[in-house]
């Protein structure tokens, strides 16, 4: 028999706010333990909470975004239980009326478009952290009470790739939206993975195992191909699962049951005496509808549609939403935008990245800055900032007039590469470079002819070789036209001629 994996996510993702949920204390990474505290967030008698509404907006604005409707009313909850790094032994948190419901996210899946349902995102208060040592623990509540979102999906998640994908473009709309900062690193973003198996064909799911707290998207990936056979060939034993919560050890490299699940009658559930209801007005729903931005998938597909581009510029300029914005300011004016998104990735890129670190472009993932562009290494190190547009030294209408002269062929393409540098380091016009240093292509029949003979005559080899049918010695002798008329030489032209010297 055949067996399926039905699977759901719940993401917790920290919002990007000044300061926490309640009160007023901030909300940063890094500081000295325990200085980010308050009786608010020590949970100390007496102490009322206050909501924070930028986290109450960030919250709806992730609902418009991920698709869902937004409720007319929306409670806190307490959920009850003894945690050690949470001091008020509950969590306030949206159980039964969350601010958002019923949404989905689109995200392309080997080459096809992937659809995953939203259940809800709603909004709770993060706990504190705990660190054990080798005779102590500590405790450290600086995160206890950061505004914290959770998105939970429908059981709609059929494979780890599926769900490495659907992270990867949640993550996305997340940092486009400014929602969050995303940095895993600093646990902004966790994970809880549910997951069963059943026989294919059947609608009944099987029991649900739940793996807790992961911490990386490529580890939720590694859990899923563990768990996943794991449950098939219990099942397959006649082993009746039950529903539990497992722990993922990345170094051994398999899930462990840390306890049997609790259902939600556990928590105890009960509205907060302490906090009213929420209720969004239109004027107040209408300024969150303001912040809205285009969907990372969308602003793919415009920019392949709108200016010819192919996949993978649309997916660059997608990513680098400071380079794309530049492009596209410029594309609507330019008569070949695929040329024009050659420069602006190949080379601006390039220079940016050799601006900012000294050297060579350092190869990684690119990622969103408020200043330029930003480049993540593979290797999960600190994110190097590239480079700012806005210190560029020339205009931006030089690129389109750059990428206009190499059309016309009033330079060859080597020497609109030395233009490029020239104005990048200079912020001179590509025309006022292509006069000062007499870069301006050779398109003469006489002067080109000239240099052909000379280079037949210099490398009779080669010449012979094209003679006997060796098609790619024209290349070596096209190249040497280019290096005696130091770049200048209409490149088509001069393979015309030399063929036709050739070829007698």
């Amino acid at each position: 028999m055949d067996y399926e994996a039905v699977i759901g996510l719940e993401t917790h993702v920290q919002l990007k706010t000044k300061s926490k949920l309640w009160c007023g204390c901030a909300n940063a990474f890094g500081a000295p333990p325990n200085t980010n505290v308050c009786p608010v967030c020590l949970g100390l008698p007496g102490v009322l909470p206050v909501p924070n509404e930028e986290a109450l907006r960030l919250t709806v604005l992730t609902g418009l975004l991920l698709n869902c409707t937004i409720p007319a009313r929306a409670q806190f909850d307490r959920k009850n239980y003894f945690y050690p790094d949470m001091p008020k032994n509950y969590q306030l948190t949206q159980y039964n009326q969350p601010s958002t419901a019923l949404g989905f996210v689109e995200f392309e899946l080997g080459g096809s478009l992937a659809c995953v349902r939203i259940n809800r995102a709603h909004l709770e208060e993060d706990v504190g952290k705990s660190s054990h040592f080798e005779r102590h623990s500590g405790l450290d509540f600086n995160r206890a009470g950061v505004p914290l979102m959770e998105i939970v999906t429908e059981p709609d998640i059929t494979s780890p790739d599926m769900a490495y994908e659907y992270l990867n473009a949640l993550k996305e709309i997340l940092i486009h939206g400014s929602i969050s900062d995303c940095d895993m690193e600093k646990g902004m973003v966790r994970c809880d993975v549910n997951v069963s198996v059943r026989p294919v064909g059947t609608k009944e799911l099987g029991a649900k195992i739940e793996i807790k707290n992961m911490n990386s998207f490529s580890g939720v990936r590694k859990a899923l191909d563990y768990e996943i056979p794991r449950q098939i060939e219990a099942v397959q034993k006649g082993v009746k699962l039950v529903q539990s919560t497992r722990r993922w050890d990345d170094v051994v490299g398999i899930t462990e049951e840390m306890r049997t699940k609790e259902d939600a009658h556990d928590y105890r559930y009960f509205p907060d005496p302490d906090l009213m209801a929420l209720r969004p007005t239109a004027a107040w729903l209408a300024e969150v509808r303001a912040r809205q931005v285009e969907l990372p998938l969308a602003r793919k597909r415009r920019f392949m549609r709108d200016y010819q581009l192919p996949a993978s510029d649309a997916e660059t300029f997608k990513n680098d939403v400071p380079l794309g914005d530049y492009f596209e300011r410029l594309a609507k004016a330019a008569k070949n935008p695929k040329a024009l998104a050659n420069w602006v990735i190949n080379n601006l890129r390039s220079k940016l990245a050799e601006s900012r670190t000294g050297g060579a472009p350092i190869p990684g993932i690119a990622e969103l800055s408020e200043h330029g562009m930003v480049v993540k290494l593979e290797t999960g190190a600190t994110p190097v900032l590239r480079g700012s547009l806005a210190d560029l030294k020339f205009k931006p209408e030089s690129l389109l007039e750059l990428t206009a002269l190499v059309e016309d062929k009033t330079v060859s393409s080597s020497a609109a590469q030395q233009v490029f540098a020239e104005m990048f380091a200079t912020g001179k016009a590509p025309a006022v470079i292509v006069q000062e240093r007499g870069l301006a292509q050779v398109s003469d029949t006489g002067a080109i002819e000239k240099y052909c003979d000379d280079a037949i005559a210099a490398n009779s080899g080669p010449a012979a070789d094209f003679k006997a049918g060796k098609v790619a010695a024209l290349n070596f002798l096209k190249g040497q036209v280019m290096k005696l008329s130091k770049g200048k030489a209409n490149p088509a032209l001069a393979g015309e001629i030399l063929e036709r010297k050739l070829r007698g």
